[in-house]
């Protein structure tokens, strides 16, 4: 696997790991981290012994959005992002770059700001017990925007709400994010966050590859929609798959009570 500055890339097993790797800065993403993560999602991606990525920090924190201390030294702020957020290609997150296989967000501590973007946007949400969540956008004179509407899709839009007004003065914590649906999975300790998170994704990455990518294309694409015309979307994603060799595999290994032999993503 490539090497990066800011991110650790590694693989156990079918698992790929995407760790972000600045923790003296709490993970805090400048521009070096983001062009590197808009390459790390694609690479695990499309390597063909991967079927399952996770998503995590090392250090105290998970990711705490842009580094202030670029934003603020270098007399460019946030116009350096402009062209992206007008054209809306944010190719740092795993949605906007629409990785075709499973993503568990392990949050290890703190999730904040723009962080928030790899919570709304990973499949499955698991945190540490001593994981905590706030939005300070607001604090710091910025509009919160693309990460809480994501958020608005998974929890009640109040908490979203509560979150980004507030901003940097109240957290939540791993524990309200359980209740609220953010995250599906408390982890205690919190020292076994990554065990849990390698465990969960080799139950994941027993399933068949081609049909998890067809099944998160018909979930996440519902969200768009209504009721129907969602339905009728999702019935073409699973014709789709008919006549795929994971499609009588699947059945067979079934039958013979043995482990599928899946075909790799292709």
């Amino acid at each position: 696997m490539t090497s990066y500055e800011h991110l650790e890339l590694r693989r156990e097993g079918r698992v790929g790991w995407l760790i972000f790797d600045r923790p003296d800065q709490l993970n805090a993403m400048n521009n070096a981290m983001r062009d590197e993560l808009a390459d790390a999602w694609l690479e695990l991606d499309r390597d063909p012994s991967v079927r399952v990525i996770v998503n995590t920090g090392n250090g105290r924190a998970f990711q705490t959005g842009a580094d202030m201390t670029e934003i603020a030294g270098d007399g460019v702020g946030m116009e350096r992002y402009r062209d992206d957020m007008m054209d809306f290609t944010l190719h740092f997150t795993s949605w906007h770059q629409n990785v075709a296989k499973p993503v568990i967000a392990a949050i290890n501590g703190t999730a904040a700001g723009g962080g928030l973007h790899f919570v709304a946007d990973a499949d499955i949400c698991i945190a540490a017990s001593n994981a905590t969540f706030l939005d300070p956008h607001v604090s710091v004179g910025q509009v919160t925007a693309i990460e809480a509407i994501g958020l608005a899709k998974k929890i009640p839009f109040e908490a979203v709400m509560r979150m980004a007004l507030v901003g940097r003065h109240e957290r939540m914590s791993a524990q309200r994010a359980y209740e609220l649906g953010l995250v599906s999975e408390v982890v205690d300790p919190p020292e076994r966050l990554r065990e849990a998170a390698q465990e969960l994704a080799e139950k994941v990455a027993r399933n068949s590859p081609v049909a998890m990518a067809a099944t998160k294309k018909a979930l996440w694409g519902a969200l768009e929609m209504g009721l129907t015309d969602a339905c009728r979307v999702g019935a073409q994603h699973l014709v789709g798959v008919w006549g795929h060799p994971d499609q009588n595999e699947g059945p067979l290994a079934f039958v013979e009570k043995r482990e599928p032999k899946w075909e790799p993503l292709t």
